[in-house]
């Protein structure tokens, strides 16, 4: 009898470039948005609009890039830390650290004999490797990679920036704010729904929440640019 092959997709391994690309993607459209729609509401030309629109892009994407490479790099920094302070232990006590991790497996379930029998079978194929996993949560699979996460994120940006511009092109001078409103709605919410089946979620739960969000910031932006047009 033969037996079929069984396979398992996981997404722990996709959490770094997908979360950059779902916050480069939303905050692009959301800004540029909200941006343009803000001006649009003081009366502005469409020539003006576009300057904005395509000012927000630009800023927009290499702040993206920045912040992701900062905030992931400092990560990595942690991570790399814990790594060497590791190996440091591992040479200096592999014994205590043989103990230390036979003691995490009991922890876990296992009895005396065979969390030993474990931690020195992992320890001598790759101690380190055993150490970084069980005892401090680092999957090499997933760690911090500071430049993919920047890349990432501005591209999404410039990208997903884009379709607003887009709908100002394409609509007549008394639909400019109907135009950007609509096209940002409706890619919120198809990226919504690309972004739950991709991380296993809820489709109608994250639809919900990434176009409210838009909804909101537009709906503020707007306000303060008619204000602003009547004040000038």
């Amino acid at each position: 009898m033969k037996h079929r092959r069984h396979r398992e997709h996981h997404r722990s391994g996709e959490t770094g470039w997908l979360r950059a690309a779902v916050l480069g993607s939303n905050d692009a459209i959301v800004s540029t948005a909200s941006l343009m729609i803000g001006v649009a509401a003081a009366e502005a030309s469409r020539e003006a609009i576009l300057v904005a629109g395509t000012a927000g892009l630009v800023a927009g994407a290499m702040s993206m890039a920045v912040g992701e490479y900062v905030s992931v790099g400092a990560q990595r920094d942690a991570e790399d830390s814990d790594v060497a302070r590791e190996r440091a232990e591992l040479a200096a006590d592999p014994e205590a650290e043989l103990h230390e991790l036979t003691s995490i497996y009991q922890k876990r379930g296992l009895d005396k004999e065979l969390a030993l029998k474990v931690a020195e079978q992992l320890s001598a194929r790759d101690g380190l490797g055993a150490h970084l996993r069980d005892e401090l949560g680092i999957d090499p699979r997933s760690r911090a990679r500071p430049v993919q996460a920047a890349v990432t994120s501005a591209i999404a940006f410039a990208v997903f920036a884009m379709l607003p511009l887009l709908g100002v092109l394409a609509a007549p001078s008394r639909l400019r704010v109907v135009a950007i409103f609509g096209v940002a709605v409706a890619s919120l919410a198809v990226l919504g729904a690309l972004g739950a089946r991709l991380g296993g979620a809820s489709a109608p739960r994250a639809v919900a929440r990434v176009t409210l969000g838009g909804i909101l910031a537009m709906a503020a932006t707007a306000g303060v640019g008619h204000l602003l047009g009547l004040a000038l």
